[in-house]
């Protein structure tokens, strides 16, 4: 056995063809059975897709480049969970294309910032943060009050969100337009479609007070939504589960 061992060590190719081997079949054992998955992530009740207008809202996120200063993931660590919130599920992250977790924090992580804030705070911070979080270092953004929501193409987002394989209708899709408007007005004839699709817990209402649906809009809508949706009460991991059904059995 040592012989044949010691014939290996010698002999570069044979080794490599060796290893290769090995390790494909440990890779195939690995891959194979995610293929019969339809997804690997926990489902997690309550998450759904977002409204076509917090999608135009996560498009100034990431176009403003936000998500460089905030991140939006908390940790399993005590000091966040304290600080933060529950700890962020893979299911709340699973139709963000991309994913707005983040490598560093300038500011505070914003996975649970839905309803942590009215949207007069919001408003006023965007205008000028210093006005409610005096050592503030953020930049205004004052200008995404006076620029119109991008909502004529969110059609187009969401048959692209669609295709990245988040469960948009064929009813979402056509009503995108529409149902973007209505969340950004107090009243409107499109509220029951929306709500419909996107269930009650959906916040609609003129989130900036302009006359016009505009970029603040659309960016505070988003943020009022961001950790709202799981229903964290009702969540048991599996692992937990377990341990307390065999705590029960005892």
């Amino acid at each position: 056995m040592l012989k044949k061992h010691e014939r290996v060590e010698k002999n570069s190719m044979l080794m490599l063809i060796l290893v290769v081997i090995v390790v494909s079949i440990g890779g195939i054992i690995e891959i194979l059975p995610l293929f019969r998955m339809e997804t690997t992530i926990e489902p997690v009740k309550g998450v759904r897709p977002y409204t076509p207008l917090e999608v135009a809202g996560q498009n100034v996120y990431i176009r403003e480049g936000c998500y460089n200063c905030h991140s939006q993931q908390i940790r399993a660590l005590r000091d966040e969970v304290e600080r933060y919130g529950h700890y962020s599920l893979a299911a709340e992250s699973m139709y963000d294309h991309p994913f707005q977790w983040g490598s560093k924090r300038t500011g505070p992580d914003l996975a649970r910032v839905g309803g942590k804030y009215s949207d007069e705070w919001h408003v006023q911070h965007m205008r000028n943060p210093k006005d409610v979080v005096p050592e503030s270092i953020m930049p205004p953004y004052a200008h995404l009050a006076h620029k119109g929501a991008k909502l004529d193409n969110i059609e187009a987002d969401i048959r692209a969100l669609r295709a990245a394989g988040v469960p948009y209708t064929d009813e979402m899709v056509a009503n995108a337009y529409n149902d973007a408007m209505a969340q950004a007005q107090d009243e409107s004839d499109h509220h029951d479609g929306l709500l419909e699709r996107y269930g009650e817990k959906v916040n609609y209402r003129n989130f900036d007070n302009h006359a016009v649906t505009t970029e603040l809009d659309a960016l505070i809508a988003y943020l009022q939504v961001l950790g709202t949706m799981a229903e964290l009460k009702d969540y048991v991991h599996d692992g937990a589960a377990r341990s307390r059904q065999e705590e029960g059995g005892k």
